[in-house]
């Protein structure tokens, strides 16, 4: 059986992350599901972001949790990438997207798709955060026992051992995620984008701020393991420990050949990447296989290019572009 996909940020090596670019060329791409990071808006809005802070993404400044979704809506998503936005991938101004509107995309993919939502923390919200987005999937049907709303499985993710502990009073451990990364000033450095002096107090000063996420795993909290390829390499004794306990592997960021057979000979099940499409033709199996079932398989589920995409548009998938599909696409919004 193949290595199921999951798509970080969308489609993110070809449009800018978190935008309905993303992640519709995800769902062109053919991957099995697609990951996202969410924050809360100063009004209270599950929006699509990384970072805390506005500026590497767009052309705001200060922190997301600051603006209020029409803020945020007035903000420019996509030219920082310096790639144009092809039409059927959504206009300028709705790049931007909230949970809601993403959960629409992914319904209107016409095949099973997995979801993997990531908190952030710290968040100046705390645990209201993943109350919130409990909430939301609770309004729109979401079954927590079976991880399914509708043809999307949800499971829900954080590095912040707190938030994974906050969301197993609801979640069975099957839909949880422990995320786990090996921090270095380095990292810091990039990921928070400061100088070398504040990446190295800040990387000492992050015990206290993100407890360590290895005694969650380690006392059999969660099935779903998510280390980054930088632990992966650190640890592969850890990662063969894992599997041999029975935990599922999602490894974050696979985005080369060399990653792909890393994972493979480690017995790695999920990978998490920005280039969907070569992932795919690496793991050696044709895209737009649903989840779970192994490459040549029959499906016996016809699988159609996602809503909004004009035809023409080599994806991977069988089928054509249905009025259906575009329709969906074009009228995904806010909940």
């Amino acid at each position: 059986m193949r290595p199921i996909v999951y798509a970080h940020r969308g489609a993110s090596a070809a449009f800018p992350e978190h935008t309905r670019a993303a992640y519709v060329q995800a769902l062109l791409d053919g991957a099995d599901g697609v990951e996202c990071d969410v924050h809360l808006s100063r009004d209270g809005h599950l929006v699509l972001h990384h970072d805390a802070q506005l500026g590497r993404t767009s052309d705001g400044r200060g922190p997301v949790s600051a603006r209020t979704l029409a803020e945020l809506r007035r903000l420019d998503w996509t030219s920082w990438k310096g790639v144009p936005i092809p039409p059927g991938h959504g206009a300028p101004d709705r790049q931007l997207l909230t949970l809601p509107e993403l959960l629409d995309l992914l319904r209107g993919a016409g095949r099973p798709v997995g979801l993997a939502v990531e908190t952030k923390h710290p968040s100046p919200f705390g645990h209201r955060l993943e109350e919130e987005v409990l909430g939301l999937l609770m309004r729109e049907g979401w079954d927590p026992e079976t991880g399914r709303l509708d043809d999307v499985t949800v499971s829900l993710m954080s590095f912040h051992p707190d938030a994974v502990r906050h969301f197993l009073e609801t979640v069975p451990a099957r839909h949880v995620c422990q995320l786990v990364e090996t921090t270095t000033r380095r990292t810091v450095r990039d990921s928070l984008r400061v100088g070398h002096t504040a990446a190295a107090v800040l990387h000492a000063g992050m015990r206290f701020v993100v407890p360590p996420a290895l005694p969650v795993i380690s006392a059999g909290l969660v099935d779903l393991v998510g280390p980054g390829l930088g632990f992966v390499r650190a640890r592969p004794d850890l990662v063969r420990q894992w599997r041999a306990e029975g935990r599922v592997l999602r490894v974050w960021t696979v985005d080369t050949a060399r990653d792909v057979d890393l994972c493979s000979a480690l017995g790695v099940q999920q990978l998490t990447t920005n280039r969907p499409a070569d992932v795919l033709r690496w793991a050696g199996a044709p895209a737009g296989v649903p989840l779970g079932v192994p490459a040549g398989a029959p499906t016996g589920v016809p699988l159609r290019v996602p809503a909004g995409v004009p035809a023409g548009v080599t994806t991977g998938a069988p089928g054509p572009v249905t009025a259906a599909d575009r329709s969906r696409c074009a009228t995904a919004t806010v909940g």
